[in-house]
């Protein structure tokens, strides 16, 4: 077997566009990876170097006009004196720090701090249950664990039992730095920097563990090296979103999530502006007032946007405006991703030029009337948006692309450091992945299975051999679990999960999350699971958008109350527009694919509620356990 190193490389089959298929892709290291040192010493050069750059900046508080600027100089020195008081409360090298927040400055203050006493960070998502929280710091030996507030000190508590390796518990909204900095004021410089300097590329850098959607998370623990390598090639890849002295991403994603820790890291590299919010309620509002160059988010964020701003073009009386400006944008999108088809990887913005001259017409006259507002949502000034974390789908893609934010799509895993693939600014194929990050190898298995190997893949799970043997095997190709296909240019297309293949009683494969895409396309679905294992038909479970309800009841004229989803599950008016999203879902699949029946359920599904993982993927396995009666009832109709 060929291994193809940027080159064409030998064909095997077509993909659905007439393009070549190949069995294994590589990307060249085209950058220089450093192979001594850790992550502490992006933090040390960028203070020496530019000490007055602002790396953060951090929300208004009351009687503060606006975010307040954190210089490198400062970042760094608070971060050394957090990290003496680490050490002065007796975490010893190698030891496990744990960080149970939400996303806040604060988090990276203590993230470097354990890095820079010579520990390993165990982040715990702030919404974890109880059982959870207990075997994250049983499972890691945490030693020692910043919290965000009272109500989390109090979870700690009523699992600390089983915790025996915790002796210190931190709370950041009760004084936890200014404590820390004030505990380790005698503790000299030349011993932090012996054990900052100490830790080396193959040293554990943190313990990150992964939701899963069955079973107990896994602790990944990567290394030095393995975050040095995803940030190198990651910052090289995407470089024009970290490029300029303008440059800033508002962090919107929970920093226990390695996709945006690694961002963290790499604008702290690079010198970019970071701020910081943990409220989905208040993400429109912190995006305009932050105004981002770019953007990192999962689908369900992106899809929250545009379904704000539809409600509110319809809430005005510009609907049907909207809906026009929409289409535009995604013909726009589509022309020139055809146009950067022909051309080849390398071509992007350029491509935009071989749109046809009538399309060109009418996009740049909504440019000026909806397009240029709509950017203003992101704060005006966002250029671009990436995406991971589950699968984007098209449309959105075209849209974003459409209204002048380019939307790039990347796939990854806890396992890898984050991103494996990434869509670039000037090489994109909407509907893929992306090509393999430099000096990434992505390899298809016998049965379809995507493979990758590189320098960000991790060594292995927190104290379980035989859980790696099973995702790591001895040449070192990590088995994400994925089913997919290379193109003859090196893009990746993620087609499902091997476990969650639904097989029908007619003997067809169908991949829910494609599917799941479209039905969520209709403004009035918020969360869908497409079931039909052993069933004679493929079905789907729908649950419904609550601001999209109350303007549709609206516009049919109901009364003000009658936005309930309790009493309109039945309604068949709801459901006939339910099913017009349906069968416009099903004009992009096979018939034995298509759905062909479908419920309302009264309750969305959270993550609270068990039903969806931290970064909003849906845990099928609770799902369609707690659904099984509404599942028989849907067959038994």
């Amino acid at each position: 077997m060929t291994l193809s190193r940027g080159d064409r490389p030998v064909a095997s089959r077509r993909d659905r566009r007439g393009r070549a298929r190949v069995r294994e892709f590589a990307t060249p290291l085209d950058v220089d990876v450093p192979t001594t040192g850790n992550l502490t010493d992006d933090l040390e050069r960028r203070a020496r170097e530019t000490p007055d750059r602002v790396l953060v900046r951090r929300p208004p508080v009351a009687g503060s006009p606006g975010w307040r600027d954190v210089t490198a100089a400062e970042l760094r020195e608070q971060v050394r004196a957090v990290a003496r008081g680490l050490v002065a409360s007796g975490v010893e090298v190698g030891d496990r720090v744990g960080l149970l927040s939400r996303t806040r400055y604060e988090w990276v203050v203590v993230d470097y701090a354990a890095w820079y006493a010579g520990a390993v960070t165990v982040p715990v998502y702030e919404t974890s249950s109880d059982a959870q929280v207990e075997h994250v710091l049983a499972d890691a030996g945490v030693r020692a664990l910043v919290v965000e507030d009272a109500a989390h000190a109090a979870q700690v508590r009523a699992v600390r039992e089983r915790a025996e390796e915790l002796h210190q518990v931190w709370a950041i909204d009760g004084g936890a730095l200014d404590l820390l900095t004030r505990l380790g004021a005698d503790v000299a410089d030349d011993d932090l920097e012996r054990r900052r300097a100490g830790r080396g590329p193959d040293d554990v850098a943190t313990v990150i563990y992964t939701s899963g959607t069955t079973g107990p998370p896994r602790g990944c623990s990567l290394t030095h090296a393995n975050l040095r390598f995803e940030v190198e090639v990651t910052t090289r890849a995407l470089e024009p979103l970290y490029a300029g002295d303008d440059a800033s991403t508002l962090v919107v994603l929970p920093l226990a999530h390695v996709f945006p820790r690694v961002l963290q890291l790499a604008c702290v590299r690079a010198g970019v502006t970071t701020g910081h919010t943990a409220s989905i309620t208040r993400l429109a509002e912190d995006l305009r007032s932050f105004a981002p160059t770019f953007v990192l988010g999962v689908p369900r964020i992106f899809e929250m946007l545009f379904n704000q701003a539809s409600q509110d073009a319809t809430a005005d009386g510009d609907g049907r405006r909207f809906a026009r400006a929409v289409d535009v944008a995604m013909a726009w999108s589509r022309a020139r991703a055809a146009a950067e088809d022909d051309a080849g990887p390398g071509a992007g913005r350029r491509s935009g030029s071989r749109v046809p001259l009538a399309l060109r017409v009418r996009h740049s006259g909504l440019e000026r009337s909806v397009y240029r507002h709509l950017r203003e949502r992101l704060g005006g000034r966002c250029r671009f948006a990436v995406s991971g974390g589950a699968p984007l789908g098209e449309r959105l893609a075209h849209f974003y692309r459409g209204v002048g934010v380019d939307l790039l799509e990347g796939y990854g895993l806890t396992e890898s450091s984050a991103a494996l693939t990434v869509n670039t600014p000037d090489a994109t194929r909407v509907g893929t992945v992306g090509r393999p990050l430099p000096g990434t190898e992505v390899r298809v298995s016998e049965d379809g299975e995507l493979l990758f190997r590189g320098g960000q893949v991790f060594a292995g799970y927190w104290n379980d051999p035989d859980g790696t043997a099973e995702v790591l095997d001895e040449a070192g190709w990590l088995h994400s679990g994925d089913v997919g296909e290379i193109d003859e240019d090196g893009f990746v297309r993620v087609t499902g999960r091997r476990q969650e293949i639904l097989v029908t009683a007619g003997g067809k494969s169908v991949s829910p999350a494609a599917l799941e895409e479209r039905l969520r396309s209709h403004p009035l679905v918020d969360q869908c699971l497409v079931v039909g294992d052993g069933q004679p038909v493929v079905g789907a479970l729908l649950t419904l958008d609550r601001d999209a309800l109350r303007t549709w009841c609206e516009s049919e004229g109901r009364p003000r109350d009658a936005d309930r989803v309790e009493s309109l599950v039945e309604d068949p008016d709801l459901l006939a527009e339910l099913q017009r999203g349906v069968d416009a879902a099903n004009r992009a699949v096979s018939r034995a694919e298509a759905v062909r029946r479908f419920a309302v359920l009264p309750a969305r599904w959270t993550e609270e509620g068990g039903q969806l993982t931290p970064s909003l993927k849906l845990r099928r396995t609770v799902l369609l356990r707690e659904t099984r009666d509404d599942v028989a009832r849907l067959y038994d109709r």
